[in-house]
């Protein structure tokens, strides 16, 4: 029989039990992730199709700030609702599922591999802050790899599926007949088209990021200012804004080939060229000027070599 000085304890013991979990973050996690995939899904469409250079669109004139005449292409809400009248509400959400699972499957292996790189790592206090960053940046690349190779190819088949709207094929559609499409004409590297330029971008960026951090919290900010440590905690997150913006022709790249020659029309002459590497197709853009296609959502210009084109 319970005696009321046991109960306390048994309180104390249901509060201990309370607390939250690896697989309740995990859920938690998880769920949030769908709702961001869900909700920013519009945009990824938008920019996928401007990546492969589709502009159904023609430009309008405007002119900047100083007075200058220019072209403009058109931004993300008149292409959104250019797709809208094309394919209705929901062609915004074309291949939204493939990226649900990529980013579920995500979610469990960075939490996997975390779990296990933190417990084979050694922790050692003697360290400098340096090698402390580097340490931490070696195993956010590891957790990084790993996870774009097991979701690259669901990445492969929601680009794809999106690409399908510049020849208004429907060659990819569900999850299973994407996989059998792929397997039967490209076999297992044709899930992993792209693939390079994408994990090259992704380390770029995080060694990037962490070390030029690091630095400037280091040797840039002083320690007799009042707002030091306020700067500190803005410090990666504007270094993150920064290098994207350098490393946003690997995603672009990485892009283009997950779609090249895989017999649709974004992926074929006369709209892209065959591409034999993804260096092809970097020296190729480079070449065009169109290494940052795809970047900007609002205030696109005209590449200045299509002007004489669109002028006469």
């Amino acid at each position: 029989m319970e005696t009321p000085e046991n109960l306390p304890v048994q309180a104390v013991g249901v509060e201990r039990d309370a607390t939250p979990t690896f697989v309740d973050v995990d859920t938690a996690v998880l769920l949030l992730g769908v709702g961001v995939t869900t909700v920013t899904h519009p945009l990824l469409y938008v920019k996928l199709l401007i990546q492969v250079g589709h502009e159904p669109l023609p430009p309008t004139m405007g002119t900047t700030m100083f007075g200058r005449r220019v072209l403009y292409l058109p931004g993300f809400f008149s292409y959104a609702r250019h797709i809208v009248q094309v394919d209705g509400k929901r062609g915004l959400f074309r291949g939204l599922s493939h990226r649900i699972v990529s980013s579920a499957i995500s979610t469990v292996v960075r939490s996997k591999v975390k779990q296990k790189v933190e417990r084979l790592s050694k922790k050692d206090d003697l360290q400098t802050s340096l090698r402390i960053v580097v340490r931490e940046t070696t195993h956010e690349m590891i957790i990084q790899c790993l996870s774009r190779i097991a979701t690259h190819p669901f990445h492969v088949m929601s680009v794809r599926c999106m690409a399908q709207f510049v020849g208004r094929e429907v060659k990819y559609r569900g999850m299973f007949s994407c996989i059998v499409k792929i397997f039967k004409e490209e076999g297992v590297a044709g899930f992993y088209a792209g693939l390079m330029p994408h994990v090259l971008g992704e380390v770029l960026f995080l060694w990037c990021c962490n070390l030029l951090a690091h630095f400037i919290n280091t040797y840039a900010v002083d320690e007799s200012f009042s707002q030091a440590s306020a700067i500190r905690t803005y410090t990666k997150f504007v270094m993150g804004i920064a290098v994207s913006v350098l490393t946003y022709p690997f995603m672009l790249v990485a892009d283009l080939m997950a779609v090249n020659n895989c017999g649709l029309a974004a992926g074929l002459p006369p709209r892209s060229p065959i591409f034999k590497s993804w260096l092809h197709c970097w020296n190729h853009l480079s070449h065009k000027g169109h290494l940052f296609r795809g970047s900007s959502f609002f205030f696109r210009r005209v590449p200045v070599n299509s002007l004489p084109s669109v002028e006469n």
